[in-house]
Formats: structure tokens, C-alpha cells, sequence
């Protein structure tokens, strides 16, 4: 099983950054997915899930209207969205899929700074 992200960077606040996450070695059309973030000194955030075909999606207070999940299941590929950046959404992001017996498939992680 691998959960691999990408497209975290360096944005000025008010910038825009997509994160991709690509899955495989399981059923991931089956699977709901989530992405995290952890900032430096804090606990894991929930930031947004999305149902198994992507018809329900959920998000942090913190991020809402400003991040738009999305999946594409005949790619494996989940995505997160990310407009209007602050520094406060600086953090690592993580991909996450998460199972019946709490055994979550996790990605590596993404880093996202926003710096003004």
C-alpha cells in the first residue's frame, strides 16, 4: 500500500497551492479519503474528507470555502485544492484513507509554507 503526495511549496499568503495524493495497492474507489495537516508544536488537524465516489465532502472550519476536496477514482488519485493561503495553513499535510479497524493507510507528507 502507498499513499504518495505531492505538490506542496513555498506561496505568499493569499496564493493558491494543489496537492495531489496518488494511491495504490488497495481498492482505493472503496475507500473514504482525508487529508491532514500538522504544524509545528500542534496535534494533526482534520482539514477534508471525501466520500468513496466523491459525492461527500466535509471540511475543517478553518479551511472551509477556501479548500476544495476532490478524487479522481480512475486515477487513484485524490486531490486537495488550496485558495486563499494563509500562514496559518502553514503545515505538513498528509493523505490519509481510513479503515474499519482504525489500521489508516497514511502518506508520507507534503510540506506547505506560506510566507509573506
Amino acid at each position: 500500500v502507498q499513499l504518495v503526495e505531492s505538490g506542496g511549496g513555498l506561496v505568499q499568503p493569499g496564493g493558491s497551492l494543489r496537492l495531489s495524493c496518488a494511491a495504490s495497492g488497495f481498492t482505493f474507489s472503496s475507500y473514504a479519503m482525508r487529508w491532514y495537516r500538522q504544524a509545528p508544536g500542534k496535534e494533526r488537524e482534520l482539514v477534508a474528507s471525501i466520500s468513496s465516489g466523491g459525492g461527500s465532502t466535509n471540511y475543517a472550519d478553518s479551511v472551509k470555502g477556501r479548500f476544495t476536496i476532490s478524487r479522481d477514482n480512475a486515477k487513484n488519485t485524490v486531490f486537495l485544492q488550496m485558495n486563499s493561503l494563509k500562514p496559518e495553513d502553514t503545515a505538513v499535510y498528509y493523505c490519509n484513507a481510513p479503515r474499519w479497524d482504525y489500521a489508516d493507510y497514511w502518506g508520507q507528507g507534503t510540506q506547505v509554507t506560506v510566507f509573506s
